[in-house]
């Protein structure tokens, strides 16, 4: 049998890479069943209303005006899903451009001596498998949601300066 010495550390071949954001926490629901990630979303939201609730209460004009107060929370509250989502689409765009790259950048010591390694076909043919079929979807996946959350919290603040600047 003809093995394949590659020099590449195996913390920083593509595919244990994939396996350990895989395996991590918050990377790893969008590999989630969709309502159980659905769900954890939700909970983010959730858990920032009242820490968005006690912001926007320092606002003298708000403390007055019971509905910008509850709405400007809750448009609010979507922040933080919004940059947890995009930390975690970064992550899975890593190793989507790791997975379908022809070679491998690694460094062995540092990162002052970085190199690049040309990757077996076998190797090349098994990571644009796992990139096209596991990593793509859920980068989709996340760029929808990303998308639809935006477009929810511009409107809304689109909605708050009219309602305020009547």
């Amino acid at each position: 049998m003809n093995k394949i010495i590659c020099p590449v550390p195996q913390n920083q071949r593509p595919l244990n890479e994939f396996n350990s954001i895989r395996n991590s926490w918050i990377i790893s629901w969008p590999i989630q069943a969709k309502n159980i990630f659905y769900r954890k979303l939700i909970f983010t939201c959730i858990y920032t209303l009242p820490i968005c609730l006690i912001i926007s209460y320092g606002s003298d004009y708000l403390r007055n005006d019971l509905f910008g107060f509850i709405f400007i929370s809750l448009s609010s509250s979507l922040i933080f899903p919004l940059l947890l989502l995009f930390r975690q689409w970064l992550s899975w765009k890593y190793i989507y451009k790791r997975l379908n790259s022809e070679s491998i950048e690694y460094e062995e010591s540092g990162w002052y001596d970085g190199q690049i390694w040309e990757k077996p076909i076998d190797w090349r043919a098994k990571d644009l498998l796992i990139a096209q079929h596991q990593v793509k979807p859920i980068i989709d996946h996340i760029k929808n949601i990303i998308n639809f959350l935006i477009f929810i919290a511009l409107a809304s603040f689109t909605f708050i300066s009219l309602y305020i600047y009547k």
